[in-house]
């Protein structure tokens, strides 16, 4: 098999450039391929300053995934910080086949996932690629989407998904090509929404139905999950972590409430946004419970005693630190957005 490729580069920088995917041109041989480009010239190049034309190459690497269930496939990110060795693999990302197209679930880092993405879906299936369902805000599960531009798939989220991401795109963009560094990060930029989900959302694959629902501000104001009718699997974005520590960035006692309405769902299993891939539910979710409850507990006996957000936040759910990896990277942060939220309870 063969696939379209342009070479993108730096503005800035000439010599750092990297090969980047044009989705859609895939075909048997080379011939064929580039037959396909000259019929159907790509409607734009990715961003970044781009070199020559586009050209056909061996299909490269695609996304590793594991079949947890018949038709639904899930990435295990690592559990780590993005860096220049993860590149931003770093979430968990799905795809749900139905008889008449495929929807995927959050698409990573950077638009060099969302090709590895693309890549992986058609070593599957042939089927066109629907829906990029994207979960919450977090650039770790959104900024891969990029690569799914030009192929025909809608993009849907959270009806407040597109206002938090245009307050926050620029920091977001400058911190992962930091972390990441800037050629990984090459061609990556922030889509929109198409469909804006305000309650719930149903989506017919073709003989498969996922349901789409928003939740109250928890980890972030803009989650959403996805169930998978057929099967009872559940992704639950970042509302649910497993390893890797919970990150808070909406509110503490939003989440837990969250968590309460989440176990009426008609789920089996879930797949969490870090660690797993696929958890029993409800029990997947009582890790993330307990560190919220004592998270809350020791935030408002730190008020209570009448101690300052400076001394307090080191000693406040320092008891879970064994629990959990990358405590020492955001424990303190959410020991922050807890004190704040819960000083003026």
């Amino acid at each position: 098999m063969f696939e379209a490729i342009l070479t993108i580069c730096l503005l800035a920088a000439g010599e750092e450039c990297r090969d980047a995917l044009l989705p859609g041109y895939e075909a048997a041989s080379r011939e064929a391929c580039e037959a396909a480009l000259v019929a159907r010239p790509p409607k734009k190049h990715p961003a970044g300053h781009t070199t020559g034309t586009p050209w056909c190459k061996p299909v490269g690497a695609a996304l590793p995934f594991k079949e947890i269930a018949p038709g639904v496939f899930v990435h295990r990110g690592q559990i780590a910080e993005p860096d220049t060795d993860n590149r931003g693999d770093v979430s968990n990302i799905g795809f749900i086949i139905g008889s008449d197209s495929v929807a995927i679930i959050d698409t990573g880092s950077a638009r060099w996932m969302g090709e590895a993405i693309w890549r992986a879906v058609r070593a599957r299936t042939d089927l066109s690629v629907s829906h990029v369902i994207l979960t919450h805000t977090h650039p770790d599960h959104v900024f891969g989407a990029t690569a799914f531009a030009d192929t025909g798939a809608q993009f849907v989220g959270h009806a407040a998904l597109d206002r938090a991401l245009a307050d926050r795109q620029e920091n977001y963009r400058e911190s992962l090509a930091s972390l990441i560094g800037p050629v990984a990060f090459l061609g990556t930029e922030p889509m929109s929404t198409d469909i804006t989900v305000e309650d719930s959302l149903h989506i017919d694959l073709g003989d498969r139905r996922i349901d789409l629902r928003v939740w109250p501000t928890g980890h972030t104001g803009t989650d959403l999950t996805v169930l998978d009718e057929e099967t009872g699997i559940l992704f639950t974005g970042d509302l649910i972590f497993d390893e890797h520590i919970p990150a808070l960035d909406g509110s503490l006692r939003g989440w837990q409430a969250v968590l309460v309405e989440m176990t009426s769902l008609p789920a089996i299993r879930i797949v969490p946004g870090h660690g797993g891939p696929v958890l029993d539910w409800p029990a997947g979710g009582v890790a993330v419970e307990r560190y919220l409850r004592v998270l809350a507990e020791d935030t408002r006996a730190a008020i209570d005693q009448g101690q300052r957000l400076g001394e307090a936040v080191d000693a406040i759910a320092a008891s879970e630190a064994e629990h959990w990896q990358l405590f020492d990277a955001f424990n303190a942060r959410n020991a922050t957005v807890a004190f704040t939220e819960m000083e003026w309870d």
